[in-house]
C-alpha cells in the first residue's frame, strides 16, 4: 500500500469510529475530526500536491461559501465590542480549529475513503447504540467501571452524534449495495437515541426521518419549500420563541415534558429574547453567552428576567446568533441556510432526501439544545457532511475506481 493509501486508511478508521468514541469519551469528536482531517490532508499531499490547492480553494468560490465566510467575518468583527474579549477568544479558539478540520475533512475525504470504512462505521454505530441502551438499562455500569461521573446525560452528546451521522452513513452503505447494513445503522442509531434521556436527540430523529420521507414523496419545490420555511421561521422567530411558547404551551404539555425541563427552557428563551429586543442591531459579541448576565445589555432587562441570562447559553442556536451577533448575524445565517438549500436542490434522489433529512435533524436539535459553537457539535456535523458527500455518485465512482465498491 502506498503512503497515501495508508494515510487514507487511518483517516477512514478515525471517521468511522467517531460515534463509538463519543460513547467512551463524549468530548472526543473534535480530536478525532482533527486527526482524520490531517490524515486525509497528508494523503492528498502525498498523492498529488499540485491538485490540493484546487480541492481546498475551489469550494470557496461559490455563493454559499461567500455567505458563510461573511458570517464568520462578522463573528470576528463582533469581538471588537465584546465585553469579555478573553472569553470570546477562548470560545473562538475551540470553534475555529474544529471548523477548519471539518472543512478539510468534507473537502478531502470524499472519493478517498477506503472501501472498508463504511462497514467499520456501521459496526461503530451499532456498538454505540447498544452501549448507550445497555449502559442506561444497567444504571450506568459502564460509567462506573470507567470511574466517570454517573449521570444519564453523559450519553446525550453521543446520541446527538448518532442522529447526525446515521442517515448519511446509511446512504453510503445503501449505494454500495449493503442495504442490510444500512438498515442496521438506522436501527441501532434509533435505539441509542430512543434510550437516551436527550429530548433534543429524539426530536432530531423524528424531524430528520419525517423530512427525509416527505422529500422522497413530495415534488422538489414542495420539499425544498417546506425546508426553507422551517429554517426561515427558526431564524425569524427565535427572539420571540419564549413569548410564543409561554402563550401556546398548555400546562399538560409541560407535565409530559418535565424531564426536558420545558418550563425552564421557555423562561430562558424569554430572557434572551428580552435581551435581543433591548439591543437587536449588533448583539453582545461572539462567545458572550457564558457570561451574558454580565453584559451591558443584560442591565436593561427587567430584574426578574435577568437571572436566567446566567445559564450559559440560550439553549437555541438561532437565538444565540441573535443575542451574540444581532441582526447582521441573523441575516447572514439565514442567507447561508437558503444558499445551502439551493445547493441541495441540485442533488438527485435519494441524496436530496437524505440531505434534507440531515438539515431538518440538525435544525431541530439546534432549536432546542446546546451551545451553537460547541466543538463536538461542529465535528459531528463535519463527519455527517463528509459521509453525505461520499455518497454522491461522482465521489462514489472516483472511489470505486481505486478501491472497489464500498
Amino acid at each position: 500500500m502506498s503512503a497515501a493509501g495508508r494515510l487514507y486508511a487511518a483517516g477512514g478508521v478515525l471517521l468511522a469510529v467517531m460515534p463509538l468514541a463519543m460513547v467512551l469519551a463524549n468530548r472526543s469528536s473534535p480530536l478525532i475530526c482533527g486527526l482524520a482531517a490531517l490524515a486525509f490532508l497528508a494523503g492528498r499531499w502525498a498523492e498529488d500536491a499540485a491538485a490540493l490547492r484546487r480541492h481546498l480553494l475551489g469550494p470557496l468560490r461559490t455563493p454559499l461559501a461567500g455567505a458563510a465566510l461573511a458570517f464568520l467575518a462578522w463573528t470576528l468583527i463582533s469581538l471588537a465590542w465584546s465585553p469579555f474579549p478573553a472569553a470570546s477568544l477562548r470560545v473562538l479558539g475551540e470553534f475555529l480549529p474544529t471548523l477548519l478540520a471539518a472543512y478539510l475533512l468534507t473537502c478531502l475525504a470524499p472519493g478517498r475513503i477506503p472501501a472498508f470504512a463504511p462497514r467499520l462505521g456501521a459496526i461503530a454505530v451499532g456498538l454505540a447504540g447498544l452501549l448507550i441502551a445497555i449502559d442506561l438499562a444497567s444504571n450506568l455500569a459502564l460509567e462506573r467501571a470507567l470511574g466517570r461521573r454517573v449521570a444519564a446525560f453523559v450519553h446525550n452528546r453521543p446520541a446527538l452524534t448518532l442522529d447526525l451521522v446515521a442517515g448519511p452513513l446509511a446512504l453510503v452503505l445503501w449505494r454500495g449495495s449493503a442495504r442490510g447494513l444500512a438498515a442496521a445503522v438506522l436501527g441501532f442509531a434509533a435505539l441509542g437515541v430512543h434510550r437516551s434521556i436527550s429530548g433534543a436527540a429524539q426530536l432530531g430523529l423524528l424531524a430528520g426521518a419525517a423530512m427525509a420521507a416527505l422529500a422522497r414523496m413530495l415534488p422538489l419545490r414542495v420539499g425544498l419549500g417546506l425546508a426553507g420555511l422551517g429554517l426561515g421561521l427558526a431564524v425569524a422567530l427565535a427572539p420571540v420563541e419564549g413569548d410564543l411558547l409561554a402563550r401556546a404551551m398548555p400546562e399538560a404539555a409541560h407535565e409530559r415534558l418535565v424531564q426536558s425541563s420545558s418550563r425552564a427552557r421557555v423562561a430562558i428563551a424569554r430572557s434572551f429574547g428580552a435581551a435581543v429586543a433591548a439591543d437587536p442591531w449588533r448583539g453582545a459579541g461572539f462567545g458572550t453567552s457564558a457570561r451574558f448576565a454580565e453584559t451591558p445589555v443584560a442591565e436593561t432587562v427587567p430584574p426578574e428576567m435577568r437571572v436566567l441570562l446566567g445559564v450559559g447559553h440560550p439553549h437555541n442556536s438561532f437565538l444565540q446568533i441573535w443575542a451574540e451577533l444581532g441582526l447582521p448575524g441573523a441575516l447572514l445565517a439565514a442567507l447561508t441556510l437558503m444558499l445551502m438549500l439551493a445547493r441541495i436542490a441540485r442533488l438527485t434522489q435519494p441524496d436530496r432526501a437524505a440531505a434534507l433529512g440531515l438539515v431538518a435533524c440538525a435544525a431541530a436539535i439546534a432549536f432546542v439544545e446546546h451551545n451553537g459553537w460547541a466543538a463536538w457539535w461542529t465535528a459531528g456535523l463535519g463527519a455527517a457532511i463528509t459521509w453525505m458527500r461520499a455518497a454522491s455518485p461522482a465521489d462514489a465512482n472516483e472511489r470505486s475506481e481505486r478501491d472497489g465498491p464500498a
